[in-house]
């Protein structure tokens, strides 16, 4: 029966009109794949020489345990962003003569295909056959190995089970990763030490050989956790009830209702950001635009280095706006044209795209406020930041926006997917991050790194208090590029 569903999924893809337009794409993804392959079998069969070079003295298989268990949360966390749960026609089949348990059976099993799962073992194996079978035994080799293997297809359920409860119910979600922000947070702060419990836990491996059990239980416990979830809703009428529930279920906020027409209209932005696969790839995001300042603030050599910080500050508070600004008329390409026929003011709209702009980028603002912990002076940057992103940067992200005359497709997500990205969208980023350094850099050297700040911040709140005639500029850049854009936006 398998093979039943896996040749129709084959047909299907071969016969779309997408397959012949994406071989050369294609082509190249599968290169630079084999040349991940080719460096991952290199770092597997070096690793041991890497550790030694590092800790001369200890024991490499010791070291590399003592990792694994940052690498699983890392692998958790990155498989989040970039592994696709693909879509499967489940209502083609319910009124067939298969078996709800095969069908769903088959939607669970069909994750491991993902690429995530087969490159940790260019890794793994080298190392396993390399140094383990050697210095322990062949048998404690298999062991080490087949754990690590069913941990990397535990994490592929974990992250497969939580992406489909994302839709459903997303406290399941949060929760789980509240979980693992606290253990992160403990272990930083040397309150535990992930480091020496991993070493532990996989050392037992060597010395107990019953414990490869508990993997073999983990990844039973979520592919039935999969299993369940989905054979529940595994009938039409689910299906549709869930279809039905997510119409109108963002928009019903009674403020925007109040404020009229505007109000629908950021509504509507919210709800396309929502619905769509593409834009909610980057709110999916946010936490990864907020806690980029742990990856500096720690650290004293940034603690001084205000010009560096302001890069950090910029895309803290305005990463996710850009994301949003940037691709701002992009959005709408496949219903543009509707925009430009319907009775919608030209100020009014442009006028949304700029309150949603300065309203992303205040939620991540108020997010990064806990940065104070590591010194005003963070704050500081983070604030001036903020205000330079909501006062000049937003209309030099819409300017250029139009520019853009790229199809989108936001059935698709976001990561490493560079359709209906444009040269001006690149671009934009030059502004985005050199500017405040530019305006910074001269009072740096004279010896006033505060007044720096204070003039990027100024800066800002001179774009807000002159909005009106920077968005009149905007409006004109879109007249004059409509037309164009429209029908660039007709290509598929």
């Amino acid at each position: 029966m398998f093979k039943w569903f896996i040749n129709h999924e084959w047909k299907r893809a071969t016969r779309s009109n997408v397959w012949h337009k994406k071989v050369a794409t294609n082509i190249l993804m599968g290169f630079l794949i084999f040349m991940m392959m080719l460096y991952l079998l290199a770092l597997g069969l070096f690793v041991d020489v890497i550790i030694r070079g590092l800790y001369p003295d200890q024991d490499p298989v010791g070291i590399l345990n003592g990792f694994l268990v940052y690498y699983f949360l890392i692998d958790l966390i990155a498989r989040f962003y970039l592994q696709q749960v693909s879509a499967f026609t489940i209502e083609s089949y319910l009124h067939l003569p298969v078996k709800r348990s095969t069908i769903t059976h088959y939607v669970v099993l069909r994750t491991i295909t993902s690429i995530f799962n087969y490159l940790p073992l260019f890794v793994f194996i080298p190392f396993a056959v390399k140094v383990i079978a050697p210095d322990y035994s062949v048998a404690d080799a298999w062991l080490w190995l087949l754990t690590l293997i069913f941990l990397v297809f535990t994490n592929n359920f974990i992250i497969s089970y939580l992406k489909r409860q994302l839709g459903s119910n997303p406290k399941v979600v949060g929760l789980f990763a509240i979980f693992l922000a606290i253990f992160i947070f403990l272990d930083y702060f040397d309150v535990i030490s992930l480091s020496s419990f991993s070493t532990f836990a996989f050392g037992l491996i060597f010395t107990h050989q019953i414990t490869v059990i508990i993997p073999v239980v983990a990844i039973i416990g979520v592919y039935i956790l999969n299993y369940n979830f989905l054979r529940n809703r595994l009938y039409s009428e689910e299906i549709n009830i869930r279809k039905h529930k997510k119409i109108d279920s963002i928009g019903n906020i009674r403020y925007l209702r109040s404020i009229g027409l505007t109000g629908e209209l950021i509504a509507l932005e919210m709800k396309l950001m929502w619905r769509n696969k593409r834009p909610r790839t980057i709110i999916y995001m946010l936490p990864l635009f907020v806690l980029y300042g742990f990856f500096f603030y720690p650290q004293e050599i940034y603690q001084e280095t205000f010009g560096f910080l302001i890069f950090v500050g910029v895309f803290m508070t305005g990463g996710m706006m850009l994301n949003y600004a940037n691709y701002a008329f992009g959005w709408e390409s496949s219903y543009f044209d509707t925009i430009l026929t319907n009775n919608i003011s030209i100020d009014r709209y442009l006028k949304v795209k700029f309150l949603n702009s300065i309203i992303i980028s205040a939620i991540c603002y108020i997010l990064t406020i806990p940065y104070l912990f590591f010194g005003w002076e963070i704050l500081l940057i983070n604030t001036v930041t903020f205000l330079y992103n909501i006062g000049l940067l937003v209309f030099v992200l819409l300017y250029m926006a139009t520019y853009n005359k790229k199809r989108m497709d936001l059935s698709k997500g976001s990561v490493f997917n560079y359709q209906g990205i444009g040269a001006s969208n690149w671009l934009a980023m030059i502004p985005a991050f050199l500017l405040p350094v530019i305006v910074y850099l001269p009072f740096s050297f004279a010896g006033y790194k505060i007044a720096g700040l204070m003039a990027i911040g100024v800066l800002g709140l001179i774009g807000l208090i002159f909005y009106k005639s920077l968005l009149k500029i905007v409006k004109n850049q879109f007249l004059k590029r409509r037309y164009i854009m429209a029908e660039g936006f007709r290509e598929r």
